[in-house]
């Protein structure tokens, strides 16, 4: 959508012209800005008499009551003239003027402030002015020296404010700045004049004429013709600010932007890319809202002269409500190869994967449903080598009956799913889960939940080879019942200053120790195992269907936390399994030994601003060496603050998945705050592994105050997709408030 400046805002203001018996207009008796924040000082009420205000003829009634105060008032029957002298404060529909003397001629229709005139408006403007008059039944009328203070501080001043026949609008010698100054610094920062501006109300447009963007006094940006809505269109076709940019790929790039507005629900935004190296790439966007859903499209078109390929992408988002109960999804993400978001800089371009999906869903009481495909588009270079699936249809649905008098539920979920692929496995599966739950709280504050489930399924595989034997077709069945409870009894200790919480837990398992019929059943959805502070309290450790979490166990922990009564918060958690068969399927997945499982926990700590810290970890339940490590902490004040990130997996020898080797990545970055306005920042992404290296580094210098925003950046991106080119990226980004920005890069 289009926007505006609020320096255009100020033609809102106008409408006061229209009121003026009821409002009025107003002045600063200085000249400069800076004496507009003095005269707020004037603005405190202070009512002497309350009268309303004489109309033109008696007996014509005002749809909106107006009322008036002032030291004295002169009513001169001869010259048909009412005068307001002193302290005189006009208030109409939450809007004030005050003015030293305010004059109404009723004979020639004249209405007159002078002295010392302000405008509050209800939106929180503040109006100057030295002289105002209207005439012409108030649809007339002239401001002099008017200056204005928006409600977000900006500020506006014109030598010459005139209403004219059909709501026409002109000022001249303008001056617009959303700055601070000071009386060290009456110069603002940047600000822009024009000679003469014009709103047209009838065609809604405003119009400037000679006009100049100033920083510190010297022109760096001269129109001699410029036009817009005005503030009062929400929307309408237009050209929005360009985009310039410069990088390895495309070299220097110009994006000009095309707004069109085909209603107030439905627009187009083109903006092509116009290259030195690459000619011009096709892009733009598209968007519709309607009563029952939305539709979100964007996307680009690339024919590579040198490697005449075509390369594209698609972003689409879309909802529609069906009913009261059904609500379809869509959300598609399309590259045509791995480099493309990277090479033109677009959104998503450091995911590995791009992930579509379109979905159905219904909801009703309690239960629940849903329909739902998935297709990926690969992008890491480390993936090209994956044959992709295709997932149509996953179908899932559940219910959970009404409790009841003792508390207890039932839960049935039954879901389908099918995986194909061009060259590899082809599998399709239905799930039947049926669960019984009873949650209970003795009279002593034990926690109880009691869950018994039979999970059953019946699989059709294609092709599925396990551990390298010959290639398996045809239906697998198999049935899974599973109990468990829970126990939970917490304990809280309370001081004048901190809280503590105390909370052992006790979760118990039964269930049979079969092996999967994993040389038969693929494992699609359950291949990312860890055993972490996250799952191990779970009657079900695995994230999906294909794996079942068999034999029987027991998982205990202890979880810990202390909260201060004004700030600050630590906690611990620490736990444990013990399986009755040192075999069974997670934790051989997970390349586990023995009965007794690693040690799982977190650690946080925030005691006080400068300080917050996160850790999650696994020990080796014998060596208690760390096998995962993963460290979020940011430290010291806003001045000089730092973040340190770090994550640590041993390898996984059980795993055929490519990231199940060993991985240990350093992630850090300060900010420093130079001065009042400027910043710097700097980041390493570190690769610890014994081929590693630098993944990628970079930082920025910030420029900011209350006008104006200012950056540069450097980074470097340490790829190793060999059709990537744009490794190193330098720009610069410079924005004024009110007015938007560009950038190169």
């Amino acid at each position: 959508m289009a926007k505006t400046s609020k320096l255009y805002r100020f033609l809102s203001l106008s409408t006061a012209l229209s009121l003026l018996a009821s409002t009025g207009l107003a002045k600063d008796p200085k000249n400069t800005f800076k004496d507009l924040e003095k005269s707020n000082s004037r603005l405190s009420p202070s009512f002497s008499t309350i009268t309303p205000l004489p109309t033109q003829q008696e007996e014509t009634k005002e749809e909106t009551d107006i009322y008036f105060s002032a030291d004295s008032v002169e009513n001169n029957q001869e010259l048909e003239t009412v005068t307001a002298l002193g302290n005189v404060e006009i208030i109409r529909e939450n809007m004030t003027l005050k003015a030293d003397k305010v004059i109404y001629n009723q004979k020639e229709d004249i209405v007159t402030a002078i002295g010392n005139v302000v405008l509050l408006e209800e939106s929180g403007n503040v109006v100057f002015s030295d002289y105002v008059e209207l005439t012409d039944k108030m649809t007339r009328g002239e401001m002099r020296e008017i200056k204005i203070i928006m409600n977000d501080k900006s500020r506006i001043s014109a030598k010459k404010f005139r209403q004219g026949a059909n709501d026409k609008k002109i000022m001249t010698n303008v001056v617009y700045s959303p700055c601070d100054v000071c009386t060290e610094n009456p110069e603002p920062l940047w600000q822009i004049k024009a000679k003469k501006i014009e709103h047209n109300a009838e065609d809604q447009n405003v119009n400037y004429q000679n006009a100049t963007v100033e920083v510190k006094g010297v022109p760096v940006l001269y129109t001699p013709f410029l036009s817009h809505p005005d503030p009062m269109v929400k929307r309408r076709s237009g050209f929005l600010f360009p985009k310039i940019s410069s990088n390895s790929y495309l070299g220097a790039a110009l994006q000009p932007k095309y707004f069109i507005s085909l209603s107030d629900q439905e627009d187009i935004l083109l903006d092509p890319v116009l290259s030195s190296k690459k000619g011009i790439i096709a892009s733009g966007a598209y968007n519709k809202y309607f009563y029952r859903g939305d539709i979100n499209a964007s996307g680009s078109y690339l024919k590579d002269p040198d490697s005449k390929e075509s390369r594209g992408n698609l972003f689409m988002t879309g909802r529609y409500e069906v009913n009261d109960f059904w609500v379809a999804d869509a959300d598609i993400n399309y590259a045509s190869d791995s480099a493309y978001l990277k090479d033109l800089s677009l959104p998503k371009k450091d995911d590995a994967w791009l992930t579509s999906r379109l979905s159905l869903q219904g909801f009703d009481n309690r239960n629940y449903a849903s329909l739902d495909t998935y297709y990926y588009t690969l992008l890491s270079y480390d993936l090209q080598n994956v044959d992709k699936p295709t997932v149509f249809p996953v179908f899932t649905y559940e219910n959970i009956s009404n409790p009841t008098s003792f508390g207890a539920y039932a839960k049935n979920t039954i879901s389908f799913a099918s995986v194909t692929r061009e060259h590899d496995i082809d599998s399709k599966r239905a799930t039947l889960i049926n669960s019984w739950n009873l949650p209970y709280t003795s009279p002593y504050g034990e926690k109880y939940k009691f869950v018994a489930s039979v999970k059953s399924d019946v699989y059709y595989v294609n092709n599925y080879s396990y551990n390298d034997n010959n290639p398996y077709t045809g239906a697998s069945g198999r049935i899974f019942p599973q109990a468990g409870v829970e126990w939970r009894l917490p304990f809280i200790r309370a001081t004048e200053d901190s809280r503590q919480i105390l909370e052992p837990i006790i979760v118990a398992v039964a269930a049979p120790n079969s092996n999967n019929k994993a040389s038969r059943i693929p494992n699609e959805d359950s291949q990312d195992v860890e055993l972490n502070d996250t799952n191990i309290l779970d009657l079900d450790r695995y994230a999906g269907y294909d794996r079942n979490d068999t034999g029987s166990r027991i998982s205990y922990g202890i979880n810990w936390s202390a909260y201060g009564d004004q700030y600050g918060r630590t906690s611990l958690f620490l736990a444990q399994s013990y399986q009755f068969d040192k075999d069974q399927s997670f934790t051989e997945a997970e390349d586990q030994e023995g009965k007794f499982t690693d040690y799982v926990g977190r650690a946080y700590a925030a005691p006080n601003e400068f300080l917050d810290l996160n850790y999650r970890f696994k020990l080796d339940k014998d060596s208690l060496e760390p096998t995962y490590s993963e460290l979020a902490t940011s430290f010291g004040p806003s001045i000089l603050r730092a973040y340190v990130g770090y994550i640590f997996f041993s390898s996984n020898n059980a795993s055929s998945l490519d990231y199940a080797e060993e991985r240990k990545e350093l992630y850090t970055s300060l900010h420093a705050k130079l001065t009042q306005n400027w910043s710097l920042d700097l980041y390493n992404r570190q690769d610890l592994t014994n081929q590693g290296g630098s993944l990628e580094h970079g930082g920025s210098l910030n420029y900011e105050d209350e006008c104006t925003k200012l950056m540069l950046i450097i980074s470097k991106d340490n790829s190793n997709d060999p059709d990537y080119k744009g490794d190193f990226e330098i720009s610069f980004s410079f924005f004024l408030k009110t007015l938007g920005g560009t950038a190169t890069k």
